[in-house]
């Protein structure tokens, strides 16, 4: 029996990309697909657009912005799909990717979550001059920040194997139904605490915890319009940088066992030093995060305790992941790590 697909989308003053983002979601080949996008209160006509789709998906529109990931969690709790589709709405697939997709994951039964090659797209989906990789994937580094494998490297080839990954970009990540049951926390995937930015990446980890794996595919290939700028905070608004320090910190309170730190404490606290006296010094508008995380201790600290108490992997494992040094394997040889790329 064919595997079933949901795609959950979620829209925030998405105009510019949804139409087209439907379009290709709508006409994707050897797959039948359910559609569930939710709209977090825009106003600049995405939901004009959205009804123009209404016979074809299923449309939630929250009152206010309830962030990416509880808004996400909105659309996985409408599906009964064995698999769901994160896709952000200016992301736009080839015909084949969700197959491609389905077909990597269904290769291996641990793999809780496959992503495929996303490249690089201008504004409105204008083409680029020249094929350049937007993520591969997810990897760690020992300061415990988070990359998209190959950004902004050419396409020429490097990428061009199937392999296992620490996680996958949610602009467009495929999770398998059983592991979105198992990683999950009373009945929520992505954590709300996160509210946007770095929810791939805790996922991501819970999941390498929990002992699923996650497969790149180069045959999934689609295209992305990314807004959020890697090394350019200047770029991404001022509330997402917020939060995007929020959940650095968010992801450390969860994640790191004393046999990380003692392996990683020096760049790890270098690292935290430079964030900090970012934030005091040179973006005071992030200070808040600071208000934020304290009112979160004590939800995380509680998702902390259950994920240990059911925790398969050990430090060495994921030490593993977060060795840059370590050369990249096929997946019939072995777990692979990239240390390619910025975020």
């Amino acid at each position: 029996m064919p595997q079933s697909v949901c795609v959950t989308i979620v829209t925030y003053n998405s105009r510019k990309h949804i139409g087209r983002c439907l379009d290709a979601a709508l006409r994707q080949e050897g797959v039948a697909l359910d559609v569930v996008v939710v709209d977090n209160a825009s106003s600049d006509g995405t939901i004009e657009i959205l009804r123009e789709f209404k016979k074809r998906i299923r449309i939630v529109r929250n009152g206010c912005n309830e962030g990416f990931a509880a808004a996400q969690n909105q659309a996985i709790a409408l599906s009964s799909t064995d698999w769901i589709l994160a896709l952000n709405p200016d992301v736009l697939m080839e015909p084949d990717f969700v197959r491609q997709l389905v077909a990597a994951g269904s290769s291996d039964r641990k793999a809780g979550t496959v992503c495929g090659k996303l490249l690089s797209i201008g504004a409105g989906f204008a083409p680029l001059p020249e094929r350049r990789i937007d993520s591969t994937g997810l990897y760690f580094t020992p300061q415990m920040r988070h990359f998209d494998r190959g950004w902004h490297e050419p396409d020429h080839g490097r990428f061009e194997q199937m392999e296992y990954v620490f996680g996958a970009s949610a602009a467009a990540a495929l999770y398998r139904r059983e592991m979105i049951r198992d990683v999950s926390y009373r009945g929520e995937f992505f954590d709300p605490d996160f509210f946007a930015y770095r929810e791939d990446a805790d996922v991501a980890w819970r999941a390498q915890w929990l002992g699923w794996s996650c497969l790149y595919t180069p045959l999934a290939v689609a295209h992305h319009v990314r807004t959020v700028v890697p090394d350019n905070r200047r770029s991404v608004p001022a509330v997402l940088n917020m939060h995007s320090v929020k959940n650095r910190f968010l992801m450390r309170i969860k994640y790191c066992t004393p046999g990380l730190f003692r392996r990683y404490w020096l760049p790890m606290m270098m690292r935290d030093l430079v964030v900090v006296s970012g934030c005091v010094l040179r973006e005071p508008s992030s200070l808040p995060a600071f208000w934020h995380l304290a009112r979160c201790l004590g939800r995380t600290l509680e998702r902390r305790r259950a994920l240990i108490s059911r925790r398969r992997v050990s430090d060495d494992v994921m030490a593993d992941w977060i060795d840059t040094r370590r050369p990249p394997q096929p997946v019939e040889t072995g777990v692979a790590v990239y240390a390619g790329g910025a975020d």
